[in-house]
């Protein structure tokens, strides 16, 4: 796994590291700098003080891919523009028409989106060897960094980010989860499986890879049963499915504090909710904030790229630092 750190200049000493797991078909290139210019996430922090560490997935751009190890997927320009930056001209989910916060048009032939979309790269379309590598080479940087570090994670990093806490929960000291793969056992919205498909992509709840739980999951068929889960009357939520009660300890990932973070006009919108009670059901202090109630609108699922990204990483730090005491690091 490619793996590139960054550290600050001037006065940070003693400030905790911070590592960054891009999403499907993206790069660690995405917390540099937004598609106008703008400062991104990384550079945020390294003006905080922390050092940081910005990762290629395996197989993941300059973490090179072999050939014949599985098979590479991609996504058109016409398949990003629908579900990321111009949702709101496409209205393919009830809140898609609130998407306001996208620097631009969002669509084909506008500089910013071809911006964005020249970022864009080929991704290993099989999950179980995405999850297996990414664990193997998360736990490997965390050993290698040597002391807790703050995590952030989105979309599909943010899931193989659960892989990370169920590895090496005691060297994160707390993790962000911005719109992480999900919900709980099924895609919905997007990704729907085709006919004759099996929808079953997380048995294990958070992933298609064991992960920790207590009692044991030896077999998830039986051992991990799930119940529907009704979204509160009138609320515009997704129903989902849920650990029957009583539900097994994710043993490892509790030990980790976890911010799930939400937009208002994202395909997430409808079914957080849904992930961030799985994870409390599990024993995880997971806490979920939904940008809408927060006071927040108009964001789609890469927030931390659009106009007000800097308002929203100002929460985030604010709950890091009421996590870690305080003082993030």
């Amino acid at each position: 796994m490619y793996v590139e750190q960054l550290v600050p200049t001037g006065n940070s000493t003693g400030k905790d590291p911070v590592v960054f797991l891009h999403g499907q078909g993206q790069t660690g290139t995405n917390w540099l700098n937004t598609p106008d210019g703008r400062q991104g996430w990384a550079s945020w922090f390294l003006q905080q003080g922390h050092p940081v560490y910005i990762v290629d997935q395996p197989q993941r751009g300059r973490s090179a891919w072999m050939p014949g190890d599985g098979t590479l997927g991609t996504y058109s320009a016409e398949q990003i523009s629908m579900a990321f930056t111009g949702v709101a001209h496409f209205d393919l989910w009830p809140q898609a028409h609130l998407h306001t916060q996208w620097p631009g048009s969002g669509l084909m032939g506008d500089p910013i989106f071809d911006q964005f979309y020249a970022t864009q790269v080929q991704y290993q379309s099989d999950d179980a060897t995405v999850q297996n590598n990414t664990r193997l080479a998360s736990a490997a940087l965390l050993d290698r960094i040597a002391q807790p570090v703050i995590w952030i994670g989105h979309s599909q990093g943010g899931g193989l980010s659960f892989l990370a806490a169920d590895a090496r929960p005691s060297l994160i000291k707390a993790m962000v989860l911005l719109e992480p793969s999900g919900p709980p056992f099924q895609n919905r919205i997007t990704n729907l499986p085709a006919p004759g498909a099996n929808p079953w992509v997380r048995p294990y709840g958070l992933s298609t890879i064991p992960i920790g739980y207590d009692p044991p999951v030896t077999n998830p068929a039986t051992d991990l049963p799930s119940v529907n889960y009704p979204p509160p009357a009138g609320s515009g939520l997704q129903d989902c499915l849920l650990q029957r009660e009583p539900a097994r300890r994710l043993v490892n990932m509790a030990q980790v504090p976890m911010l799930l973070v939400t937009s208002e006009a994202s395909y997430h919108a409808g079914y957080d909710y849904c992930t961030a009670r799985y994870l409390q059901r599990g024993g995880v202090d997971a806490k979920w904030m939904n940008l809408s109630a927060e006071g927040v609108h108009g964001n789609g699922h890469f927030v931390f790229l659009e106009r007000n990204s800097v308002q929203i990483v100002e929460m985030v730090y604010g709950w890091i630092k009421g996590k870690l005491g305080g003082l993030a690091g």
